[in-house]
């Protein structure tokens, strides 16, 4: 271990050394956009797949935002929604069907006049079987176009964030296939894609586009950096405008040229637990894990404070937190004791398998040791998510015992539901990697959401996410360890308003410029 904390500082004196010397280059007029007349972007990651209606790469979602609408869109810096491509609110028919009527005079961007029957295709598209977005819509019965500008939806029971899962789909031209979806989608925002490689996104905007969030200059360009070095290099000559997860290691650089605004996030590392694997069969070896682990340690060297201790599955900052009744704080003697009665004999050995995103790898080595100390002895594997899930644990003979991977649903949305449904509702989730579904905990989690849902007032639904809660803090299946914060940098003198947001991506949709 004592070789690997010099390599780490090894490293951080490379990474200091070269975003310093990237300053020593002419830096351009920090006044106004780097292009005239054009947001230039870096963004951290990559992907070719925009369909709108099934892709799960945070980046293409994010771009997405601009050049696709749905019906009603989040400010991604608060979750507050605003009308996109609906004229108004939702009309309620009953507790199970609602109309909404499209913005007037919309177009997609070639021209052509968006109707309710592309809302249609959109939902259907959006809700295929085994797709990504169906579960978080299911509660959908049918859609229906009542005539070219109103739609109805018919719900199978009632619904409270029926609008808010609205913002799923998002509005494409019934006639577009899915590998024109795929490669370039068009939409009826602000802006339309002028053309996608692997290393660029070029964004101009849309003139037909009659919403309340114009573009504001002509063109946008997202260069894809998914390497940390790379985009603050780009920042700190002053070559882009804003820069999307700044590294802590690089604000006192960027400060000179950039203003730097973090938030709370929802992205989490979350240790994940192969639950028919003995001894993680049982929670209390699972519980044993976490307070073996010293987070606040991790948070305090590898993220160097940029992270919140995790206090429920949730983030304060969201409206249905509640401080879960088990809040794991480093406690080795509380470890071995829940080792202890569940009858567990130490030493055990097992790999701790990892994705291999810089941030999540050196979290690992820590782990490695906390975990030793309780008599647990791993070996490290990390491996490309697209290694990890399909050989190690989307496996219906899976025999890993526990994984390191990063996640953060946040994306779709904030409400306990959704975020609670991503990693413990029926799907890939459950039914392998955590092998949790069907278990006793997965049944008593399912009863209190589904009462949560159908409660009659707000404070009946939550008393039931309290308990849900709860429950999640002494099952641990899966659990974050903290709960990152994400720092976005934006060029001094071309913004007159940004928020920064805690999700992947970048939300400037109501940015202003300075003109």
């Amino acid at each position: 271990m004592k070789r690997t904390r010099l390599l780490t500082k090894a490293t951080a004196v490379a990474v200091i050394s070269t975003f310093a010397l990237s300053g020593c280059g002419n830096a351009q007029n920090a006044t106004g956009p780097s292009v005239p007349d054009t947001i230039t972007a870096e963004v951290a990651y990559a992907s070719r797949d925009f369909n709108p209606n099934s892709t799960s790469s945070a980046m293409t979602m994010a771009a997405n935002w601009y050049v696709v609408e749905p019906l009603y869109a989040f400010n991604y810096s608060d979750y507050s929604m605003y009308n996109a491509l609906a004229k108004g609110e939702p009309v309620k028919v009953s507790d199970t069907e609602y109309t909404v009527s499209l913005r007037d005079g919309a177009k997609f961007s070639d021209g052509k006049p968006v109707t309710a029957n592309d809302v249609v295709k959109s939902y259907e598209r959006s809700n295929k079987e085994g797709g990504l977005y169906s579960p978080m819509i299911s509660f959908i019965d049918s859609v229906e176009a009542k005539n070219d500008q109103e739609v109805t939806f018919n719900l199978k029971y009632p619904f409270p964030a029926f609008k808010e899962r609205l913002a799923l789909i998002k509005v494409a031209p019934a006639s577009m296939s899915n590998d024109e979806l795929t490669a370039q989608p068009i939409g009826s925002g602000p802006w339309k894609y002028a053309n996608i490689t692997d290393q660029k996104v070029t964004f101009v905007k849309n003139d037909l586009y009659n919403g309340d969030y114009p573009a504001q200059c002509k063109n946008m360009v997202w260069n894809v950096a998914v390497d940390d070095t790379a985009r603050v290099t780009a920042m700190q000559t002053g070559k882009v405008d804003v820069m999307e997860l700044v590294p802590t290691l690089a604000f006192d650089v960027l400060q000179k040229k950039a203003e730097l605004k973090t938030v709370q996030s929802f992205n989490a590392p979350y240790i994940m637990f192969n639950t028919k694997q003995k001894p993680f069969d049982d929670p209390r070896v699972r519980q044993a894990v976490f307070y073996a682990i010293d987070a606040k340690q991790l948070i305090d060297n590898q993220m160097a404070g940029q992270a919140t201790p995790t206090t429920s599955y949730l983030i304060e900052e969201y409206p249905a937190y509640h401080k879960a009744s088990t809040v794991f704080e480093h406690n080795v003697g509380k470890a071995k004791q829940l080792l202890e009665e569940a009858g567990v004999q130490t030493p055990i050995k097992f790999t701790l398998y990892s994705t291999d995103q810089s941030w999540i790898t050196q979290l690992a080595p820590q782990i490695k040791n906390n975990l030793a100390e309780i008599g647990m002895d791993v070996d490290l594997q990390s491996m490309a998510s697209s290694a990890l899930y399909p050989n190690i644990t989307d496996r219906d003979d899976a025999d890993f015992s526990m994984a390191l991977v990063a996640g953060d649903p946040s994306v779709f949305g904030n409400d306990a539901d959704l975020l609670m449904n991503w990693f413990y509702g029926d799907n890939t989730w459950t039914h392998q990697r955590t092998f949790w579904y069907g278990s006793d905990g997965y049944k008593q989690l399912h009863e209190l959401m589904d009462k949560a849902i159908a409660a009659p007032s707000d404070s009946e639904r939550q008393d039931y996410w309290d308990q849900c809660f709860d429950l999640l803090s002494e099952q641990v299946p899966i659990y974050p360890l903290f709960h990152r914060k994400t720092t976005t940098a934006f060029k001094k003198g071309v913004f007159s308003k940004t928020e920064a947001i805690g999700t992947t991506g970048l939300d400037l949709l109501q940015a202003k410029l300075n003109h």
